[in-house]
C-alpha cells in the first residue's frame, strides 16, 4: 500500500463496525506514544471533539 502524502496523513474516515464506530490512528502516532494493538484506552467527550488516553488501572 503506498504511503500517503504528509499533508493528507491527518485526514481519517469514520468507519461503522457493528453498533460502534472506528477511526484509524496513524502508525507514527502509535509508535510515538508507545501504544500497542489491543491496548486499553479511555475516550472522553470534550467540547468540539474527544480525547483518547492510555487507560490507567
Amino acid at each position: 500500500m503506498p504511503l500517503r502524502k504528509l499533508d493528507k496523513q491527518e485526514i481519517r474516515k469514520i468507519i461503522k463496525l457493528g453498533d460502534s464506530f472506528s477511526v484509524t490512528i496513524p502508525i507514527e502516532i502509535m509508535r510515538a506514544l508507545g501504544w500497542k494493538e489491543k491496548q486499553k484506552v479511555t475516550v472522553k467527550k470534550t467540547r468540539g471533539g474527544f480525547v483518547v488516553r492510555d487507560w490507567k488501572k
